[in-house]
């Protein structure tokens, strides 16, 4: 490891006035955190982009949230091929260890791994079709979600498909057995939010409704 470096000072003065503030002022609950391990009420699926600060939206604690991020908040179809699956295997362990009442996936607004799948589907991407392309690959997930917003407007594509990223993984979560028992039994619920950075507003998708609805 003789390539790393220091951590940048700004980060390294943000740690201390955390630890100094923060931390000294709540360590009973830190250090109950620790002892009694976490026991979170709901799993939140959500990008990577820095953007999204959904436990702040939430007002959330430590301990509250059991958080997933990646590229686009995907959740791929249950593949049980002996490869190795990051999100499935967060969603594994938030049900069947951490036994969460919540499965939440909260899309977003200006998505660039969305972007990257629309000019990918329309060819107009060759790079992210390159079986090297990891981020491609990926977002092969989204590409029956392309297909139903295809031949909409093209000023509409970008938010439709947006929006279908978090129903393409509300309906790929539903192929893990261990999720539908539970969402079955009535152990689990799950939900489908859009949130839109600009406005601070957040989207709701309704089944009963078959639409994303403002909460």
């Amino acid at each position: 490891m003789h390539t790393t470096k220091p951590l940048p000072q700004y980060l390294v003065q943000r740690f201390q006035g955390w630890k100094a503030t923060t931390y000294t002022e709540n360590e009973s609950w830190y250090r109950r955190l620790a002892d009694d391990g976490q026991h979170p009420r709901a799993m939140l699926i959500t990008c990577c982009d820095s953007r999204v600060h959904a436990t702040s939206m939430f007002g959330a604690e430590q301990g509250e949230f059991f958080l997933h991020r990646n590229i686009a908040n995907l959740v791929p179809p249950y593949k049980p091929d002996g490869a190795q699956h990051g999100t499935s295997a967060a969603i594994e362990y938030a049900v069947t260890v951490l036994k969460v009442a919540h499965i939440i996936i909260m899309g977003h607004s200006n998505c660039g791994g969305v972007a990257g799948c629309l000019d990918m589907c329309a060819g107009r991407a060759p790079d992210l079709d390159k079986k090297e392309s990891f981020v491609g690959r990926w977002m092969d997930i989204l590409r029956p979600g392309y297909e139903r917003i295809k031949d909409l407007p093209e000023e509409d594509q970008a938010i439709a498909l947006e929006k279908e990223a978090v129903l393409v993984s509300l309906q790929n979560l539903k192929t893990f057995p261990f999720v539908a028992d539970d969402v079955e039994s009535g152990k689990i619920s799950i939900h489908g939010l859009w949130h839109n950075i600009g406005e601070g507003a957040i989207e709701e998708f309704l089944f009963k409704e078959g639409k994303f609805c403002n909460i």
